[in-house]
């Protein structure tokens, strides 16, 4: 057994919260996200035994933070201890966190369109894009401005493509069904990427 703290942390998602780890979970720039028990099975033995808990409905794990997403019919105030309780021990037990990245992983190569490691476990394909010539410039902006942001609320953004001037990304984790993740989409992230790339015209989530 090894000495871990988590504490946990509001999002601007009302309905999920953030819980911090002393220790790394995944690698870095890796993040990975369940929608039910079925899609952790296999892959995330700490995500299936979340499930177990009757108001969880979808986990979201990263490098050192799992945010969990919960029914409306019970708040925070009943719950956030006994979460936090439970990965606390799951990480001091040394239990697996993840045994295999699901089969619709994207790769950190030179030729991967993404900058780090994801799953949403959803029924929708995601779609394919052909590489194009800004997605080098696209992702740098993404790693340097948004990333480290998005994973300070709980949540990941994947760089999905750029095709006619629109650049697709996925939204994950807390940032997945936020009330302000419209806005943040909008008047954060495709002003940024206008600003500094010129043939970016829009930029729209990719909601699976």
């Amino acid at each position: 057994m090894i000495p871990v703290t988590v504490y946990s942390e509001m999002t601007p998602n009302p309905s999920t919260m953030k819980f911090v780890a002393n220790k790394y979970l995944l690698p870095t720039g890796a993040s990975v996200e369940f929608e039910n028990k079925a899609a952790a099975k296999g892959y995330s033995p700490l995500a299936e035994a979340l499930f177990d808990f009757p108001f969880v409905t979808k986990v979201f794990i990263a490098v050192n933070f799992v945010t969990v997403a919960k029914t409306d019919n019970v708040p925070w105030d009943f719950i956030t201890m006994e979460l936090r309780e439970f990965i606390r021990e799951w990480i001091s037990f040394e239990k697996e966190v993840l045994i295999a990245m699901p089969s619709q992983i994207q790769h950190d190569a030179p030729d991967a369109v993404s900058t780090g490691e994801s799953s949403s476990n959803s029924s929708a394909p995601q779609p394919n894009f052909e590489a194009s010539p800004l997605d080098d410039a696209i992702i740098d902006l993404l790693d340097q401005y948004v990333r480290p942001a998005v994973a300070n609320d709980g949540g990941a953004i994947d760089f999905l493509g750029f095709e006619d001037g629109k650049v697709t990304v996925m939204l994950k984790g807390s940032c997945a069904g936020c009330p302000s993740s419209t806005a943040t989409l909008k008047g954060g992230i495709e002003n940024l990427l206008k600003q500094h790339l010129p043939e970016v015209k829009e930029v729209v989530a990719f909601n699976a």
